[in-house]
């Protein structure tokens, strides 16, 4: 009889350090990146359009880049990949600190996009070494970590954004640098070489890599959920820092207390409190209820008159934070080991998608309501976008579950 394979040696505990060394450095600059492209133009209309192209072409390297990084993943292991990755994005971080213009403010974008692959290689690195029943809660403990990286990245980007501009760029850059250096000393590969496959053009190919998701059946639903609740959250995030200057005249420093309170809320959720959820929601209603959640928040931001109302906002709405690992870990089940990198590749390609259309949709949408008084409530028209993407999102994700007869109950305290 054919032993079994051994089972894959890795430590979470390690990319989980990883995880957060780089949502750190990237915290770092997304209270500056916004203000620093207004050095370069002349107006908030133009700003705010010029930062949606800067994100765009992010996106569009990310799409073409990631799938082909997920399989390479699959091909010769997670960590050679986690190492490029690290190396990528610290030469990122290092040609937008030194950009004298909007064109080398571009060049660091496409060195970013083509290199961030750590979180998709950092998901398949989990699936390796966990059990499908373990696999939700190590996603959710990776999405921790992504968290607590927000709850230190941004507060120390705005502070020394106030010091000046191109300072935390350097900081990520060296942040960036020790990650590679801690990864490559620390980090074991995770993938079995049995279970590793070879490279086709087909695995390589974005398009091909979602025409793969698209026909398989079993979860096409999901990934309509997928498309909407990412292009809601990539639209938020795309103007959020923008928003808050035009409405409520915030600060580098108020965008990263903010984005402080966004950190610990998805650490608190995804660390602590989610395998209480799933217990006592199970992942169908947990996934539900956190979709629910965060078009309500959307709708609110957009009407929100103060900016005290956004930090409440954002501390009432924990359970968004367990939709994510919920859905995750539904789609994960459904796939063999053998395929998790290319899986997760190709579901961070669906963000890639979305970071190329609703920058540019989000910001041009923003633009020009900019010249409209504060207090306007139509200033508020991108959270509305994202408020009815997500209700939408809700509503298939409902529709998936309720057709492949998954319960909507709550499971029994033995379960």
């Amino acid at each position: 009889m054919t032993q079994a394979p051994a089972t894959p040696k890795g430590n979470l505990n390690f990319i989980l350090v990883c995880v957060f060394i780089d949502m750190l450095g990237i915290g770092l600059i997304v209270p500056v990146l916004p203000v620093l492209v207004g050095e370069f133009v002349a107006g908030r209309d133009a700003q705010a359009q010029w930062y949606g192209v800067l994100a765009a072409t992010f996106g569009l390297m990310q799409f073409l880049c990631m799938p082909m990084l997920g399989a390479i993943s699959d091909r010769v292991g997670r960590r050679p990949v986690m190492m490029y990755s690290m190396a990528g994005m610290a030469l990122n971080f290092l040609a937008t600190a030194w950009a004298p213009n909007l064109a080398c403010l571009f060049l660091g974008r496409v060195i970013g996009g083509m290199s961030s692959a750590s979180m998709s290689v950092a998901s398949a690195y989990a699936s390796d070494i966990s059990t499908p029943d373990t696999r939700a809660k190590s996603f959710g403990k990776i999405g921790a970590a992504f968290g607590m990286g927000f709850i230190c990245g941004p507060m120390l980007g705005g502070l020394l954004g106030g010091v000046d501009l191109h300072l935390p760029f350097y900081v990520a850059a060296g942040l960036s640098t020790l990650n590679l250096i801690y990864g490559y000393l620390m980090v074991p590969e995770s993938l079995a070489p049995g279970a590793r496959k070879p490279l086709n053009w087909a695995q390589i190919n974005p398009f091909a890599a979602l025409q793969r998701l698209l026909k398989r059946e079993d979860i096409r639903g999901l990934l309509i959920v997928f498309v909407l609740t990412t292009f809601a959250q990539i639209m938020l995030q795309s103007t959020w820092v923008l928003y808050t200057t035009i409405r409520f005249d915030w600060t580098p420093t108020d965008n990263g207390i903010a984005l402080f309170c966004v950190g610990v809320s998805a650490a608190v959720v995804q660390a602590g409190l989610l395998a209480m959820l799933i217990r006592r929601f199970g992942e169908v209603r947990l996934a539900l209820l956190g979709l629910s959640s965060g078009a309500i928040t959307f709708l609110l931001y957009g009407l929100a008159t103060h900016g005290w109302q956004m930090y409440v906002l954002i501390l009432c709405n924990l359970l968004a934070f367990a939709a994510g690992p919920a859905l995750q870990s539904i789609v994960s089940k459904s796939t063999p080991p053998s395929q998790q990198g290319e899986l997760m590749g190709s579901l961070q390609s669906i963000s890639s998608l979305a970071i190329i259309i609703t920058p540019l949709a989000g910001n041009q949408i923003l633009a020009m309501v900019s010249h409209l008084p504060p207090a306007d409530w139509r200033v508020g028209a991108t959270f509305f976008t994202c408020a009815a993407l997500q209700a939408v999102s809700v509503l298939a994700a409902w529709r998936f579950f309720r057709n492949h007869h998954m319960s909507l109950r709550a499971p029994a305290p033995s379960e």
